[in-house]
């Protein structure tokens, strides 16, 4: 790291990083090497002016040294995140230790300019050791640096409760001999185990005077928020969130968050699901006082403060967790005061000088669009841009009906209602399964999922209906919901389908034997789920680019959720649909594109040859050459939705046999 004065033009150099280990001093010289030197110098004029000029050159290099920074040495690790603190005195950087050679899954490409298979290297899977991180602090002013230590976090040798389920079931007495042992070892002191702990930040307050860092846990069940002192590396506990699940939520997510510093400079704020709703708090670094600045239970999915720091601007799901709206609110909390009226969603950019704001604006059949506003409650929105084709408009595209679902468990499950115009007694319907898991698609505004939006149109224009479902792990519902699945995928998330079969039956005048399922990625899942564990209530489903075994997917993603399959194996055998084959039952039909690098396909031709063995016979796999996760080649879309239309048709329609199947093998 260099600085340079725009005033006086000095550069000056703050850090000297190096590669690899400090150089050995060099190796003791025996007496028959001191004697042949001597012998040469003593001979060799031409050697004696060399060896004077060298020694000359190390004296002056040796007084150069002096002035420059301590040399840092990395070993294997890479540096980022290098900060000069506002006194210039600190310089913070992440060291970071990557893994070593993994084995990466492999994703053969068959369809190739070159005419030949090309393989894609792609990620490891879940379990696989992940990337180490440390805080390094280098003191110029005395030359040292030290590696921040965090032993001493609170909680930071807790063990998760799942891991202790496991412990007592490992412990368990099967014998008389063995329960005395037991009871012997009961006063044993357990071995302390420290999770590693990954640090972001630090973050400076505006004078200067004060840092603090953020801190997870490699688990993600804790994330500390801590003041740092780095004149002595000490840190002082601010806030600890601790979620036996995972932590997570709008501005929380992975890494330090939505953080920052009030300008008083005392006192620190953030976001946290203490309540069981991201909401925003201060804590005073001087007293660790805490507040909360919002409260309810709604979301705060977007927080800013004003150029003057004096007023908070907010994006929240206040009115309806289907709408987004925005907000402002004096900066020490208070009355939240809502600027935008429509309903839908609001997505706000504050002008430089604050008075008017850019807003993309949708509602559920009306896409995106951009406006502009006065920075006033309840002013009009003037459009700007108008970019529906005269084609797209001269269909109806329907205001799905936002409905909620009563769950067994009692928990209210929102979800989107097509229904048919002339709708039929004893009538089919279509279940769709957004993907993602943590995603949004019951809401009152324009679907990311248009594809399926505008198939849910056709679908309904041809006598179905349809229901599309928030299920338990959807996002913007709060803690509860989005951890809803943890330990179990297809559990509550599933239920919440078959609760919503049962709602469709009873109150819409849907056949129970005429009820399909479909959708991608994590809706495929649980489709499959669906169809080898509750096959008399899911007559037909399609299952596509779906995940098959949670053993084989990312780190990132499922180890939150299943922990680690090594640790956890219960989590995975009862998330995972191919162990559960044996149940499939109804018409089943599978899209897989060839060079999936997200849902690698070898996870649909594992359950192929599961399917295979189990002898299932009403089952089709559609193969997709050249598509990976998110197809990009209009014949393949128009493949892949004829071929689940046909499926649903030859189903799930009132003319149809009921024992009729989609054929394949």
């Amino acid at each position: 790291m260099f600085t340079w004065n725009p005033v006086n033009g000095e550069t000056v150099q703050r850090t000297d990083f190096r590669k690899g280990n400090n150089p050995a001093k060099g190796s003791p010289t025996d007496q028959s090497e001191k004697y042949l030197k001597a012998q040469q110098l003593a001979l060799f004029q031409v050697i004696k002016q060399r060896d004077q000029d060298q020694q000359d050159r190390q004296r002056v290099q040796k007084a150069l040294n002096k002035l420059r920074p301590k040399a840092i040495y990395l070993g294997l690790k890479t540096v980022r995140n290098l900060q000069l603190s506002p006194d210039g005195r600190f310089v913070t950087y992440s060291m970071v230790q990557e893994p070593g050679s993994e084995k990466v899954a492999i994703v053969p490409s068959f369809v190739t300019a070159s005419g030949f298979t090309e393989d894609l290297s792609t990620r490891t899977k879940v379990g696989a050791p992940q990337t180490a991180m440390e805080l390094g602090i280098y003191d110029i002013g005395r030359d040292t640096t030290f590696v921040l230590g965090y032993r001493d976090l609170k909680g930071l040798d807790e063990m998760p409760a799942y891991r202790k389920e496991y412990q007592l079931k490992a412990k368990a007495p099967t014998t008389a001999t063995d329960s005395t042992k037991a009871s012997a070892k009961k006063s044993e002191k357990p071995a302390t185990e420290l999770r590693r702990v990954a640090p972001f930040g630090p973050f400076w307050s505006d004078n200067g005077e004060r840092a603090f860092l953020v801190m997870r846990s490699s688990d993600n069940k804790d994330r500390w928020i801590v003041a740092l002192d780095p004149t002595t590396q000490k840190i002082t506990l601010l806030d600890r969130q601790r979620d036996e699940a995972w932590i997570s939520g709008p501005g929380i997510g992975n890494g330090a968050g939505n953080v920052g510093w009030l300008p008083d400079n005392k006192r620190v704020w953030f976001q946290s699901e203490e309540s069981g709703y991201s909401h925003l708090y201060t804590v005073d670094v001087t007293n660790q006082q805490r507040k909360a600045l919002t409260s309810g239970k709604f979301e705060i999915q977007k927080a800013e403060l004003s150029k003057d720091k004096k007023t908070w601007y907010l994006s929240a799901n206040k009115t309806h967790p289907g709408e987004q709206h925005f907000y402002r609110m004096p900066v020490s909390g208070g009355q939240m005061t809502q600027i935008t009226t429509l309903p839908g969603a609001h997505e706000v950019t504050v002008s430089p000088d604050e008075k008017t704001l850019a807003v993309r604006y949708s509602y559920s059949n009306k896409p995106w669009e951009l406006f502009v506003m006065d920075n006033k409650p309840g002013a009009k929105m003037r459009q700007l841009t108008n970019s529906l084709t005269s084609e797209f408009k001269s269909y109806a595209w329907r205001d799905p009906e936002v409905i909620t679902i009563k769950a067994r468990d009692g928990a209210d499950v929102y979800a989107r209602l097509y229904r048919p115009a002339n709708a039929v007694a004893q009538g089919p319907a279509v279940i769709f399964v957004h993907g993602a898991g943590y995603l949004q698609n019951a809401h009152k505004w324009w679907s990311q999922y248009s594809r399926e939006y505008m198939f849910h149109n056709l679908l309904a224009d041809q006598g179905y209906t349809v229901l599309d479902i928030d299920y338990r792990g959807s996002s913007g519902y709060g803690r509860d919901v989005r951890t809803g699945i943890y330990r179990f995928m297809g559990g509550k998330d599933l239920t919440d389908h078959v609760d919503g079969a049962k709602l469709l039956t009873e109150k819409y005048g849907v056949s129970p034997q005429r009820i399909g399922i479909y959708g991608g990625s994590y809706g495929g899942f649980i489709t499959l789920m669906a169809m080898f564990t509750e096959p008399e209530v899911f007559k037909a489903g399609a299952a596509l680019r779906s995940v098959t075994d949670w053993a084989h997917y990312n780190h990132g993603y499922t180890d939150n959720i299943l922990n680690e399959p090594y640790n956890d194996s219960i989590a995975y055998a009862r998330s995972s649909p191919i162990y559960h084959a044996e149940g499939l039952k109804g018409a089943l039909l599978m899209c897989h594109g060839m060079v999936d690098t997200n849902v690698h396909f070898q996870d649909i031709v594992r359950l192929t040859q599961r399917l295979i063995e189990l002898k299932k016979e009403n089952w089709e796999l559609a193969v997709y050459p050249v598509e990976d996760h998110g197809f990009v080649e209009p014949s393949s879309w128009t493949d892949e939705y004829k071929r689940i239309l046909k499926l649903f048709n030859t189903n799930l329609k009132p003319t149809a046999p009921a024992s009729s199947s989609s054929g394949g093998e």
